[in-house]
């Protein structure tokens, strides 16, 4: 009989370890409890989300609006009033992450773009006095940053765009040699004919620059290849000392640098920030794959341990009856 009560305590007991092994509940990643659990499940649901990026285009929006004066000065109190509803929602957003953690709030600060957020907020909490006005208004526009972490896409181009800083930092060199070189060689063939724009190594600079982007670079070019008394000083031949032409020279000096400069060593930037993202979309996508494998594996050890504490619940139910059976077996013997 004792043998009996310890192999049915026994049995029991690992069908109620397997039932409370197997999950509970997939969605309450970060929660401890049942309202925790409620909280995760709520900041982390699209329609929150879409919430919250409703709220920051509409920060946008009224601070687009507060730039006309006049809108201001008719519309004060809606203003006011659409500013605190905003914040408050702000604080709201913010304190239900971090609730969202549990026993772990200090998990929210884990994320950079949840400490970009909590800055933007907390800044502006603080009471600042009416001379900072310009404080206030730089505060709420940087609200508009918050896109960032509300998109994962933005936040996907941003982290590429910061990888791929440390990979451009010898392109930045081989593009700043080419700028002195060209910028040198400009001041000495240039600089009595173009003054304003090759007079000073740094106007110089300041001209490639401009040439570079695409911007008046023909004009700087025919001034030189036609001369400042014939082209490009109109109205300042005082500037205009020693006019010389150099019809071969300034051609292939402009081509040439916008050629290596704009077209060839600007596109080892692009080249070099298209390969970052290609690397970041790839651990995006191989994230997105593990996070699933890992959800598939959940589904299916929580369906595995409930097959596993039924048959144990059915093994029991079959001993209480071999054992009754046996009960029965030796009272009809004696």
């Amino acid at each position: 009989m004792l043998y009996d009560r310890l192999r049915n305590l026994f049995i029991a007991r690992i069908a109620g370890v397997a039932a409370s092994a197997a999950p509970r509940s997939q969605d309450s990643t970060f929660a401890l409890g049942d309202w925790q659990g409620k909280i995760a499940r709520l900041v982390n649901s699209d329609g929150f989300n879409q919430f919250i990026i409703v709220v920051i285009i509409l920060t946008g929006i009224q601070v687009g609006m507060e730039t006309y004066e006049g809108l201001v000065e008719r519309y004060a109190a809606f203003f006011h009033v659409t500013e605190r509803i905003i914040l408050a929602i702000f604080v709201v957003e913010m304190v239900l992450k971090i609730l969202a953690r549990g026993k772990q709030p200090w998990r929210y600060f884990a994320d950079p773009w949840n400490v970009f957020d909590f800055i933007i907020v907390m800044a502006s909490l603080l009471p600042f006095h009416v001379s900072y006005v310009a404080v206030l208004r730089m505060l709420r526009v940087l609200r508009v940053f918050r896109l960032f972490s509300a998109l994962p896409k933005l936040q996907m181009i941003v982290g590429a765009l910061l990888r791929s800083i440390p990979s451009m930092g010898y392109v930045t060199i081989l593009l700043g040699l080419l700028f002195y070189i060209y910028a040198v060689l400009g001041v000495f063939n240039y600089g009595g004919n173009d003054p304003l724009h090759f007079g000073t190594l740094q106007t110089a600079f300041i001209s490639l620059f401009q040439s570079v982007t695409m911007d008046g670079w023909s004009e700087l070019m025919y001034t030189n290849m036609l001369g400042c008394d014939q082209y490009g000083y109109d109205g300042l031949t005082q500037l205009c000392t020693k006019p010389v032409a150099s019809p071969v020279g300034a051609p292939l000096y402009f081509i040439s640098f916008m050629i290596t400069g704009a077209m060839i060593i600007l596109n080892f930037f692009i080249g070099v920030i298209l390969t970052t993202m290609d690397e970041v979309n790839e651990e995006a996508q191989m994230e997105v794959r593990w996070l699933k494998r890992q959800k598939e594996g959940q589904k299916e050890l929580h369906e595995d341990m409930e097959e596993i504490a039924e048959r144990l619940r059915e093994l029991q139910d079959q001993m209480r009856l071999l054992t009754l059976g046996l009960k029965k077996q030796r009272g009809i013997a004696d």
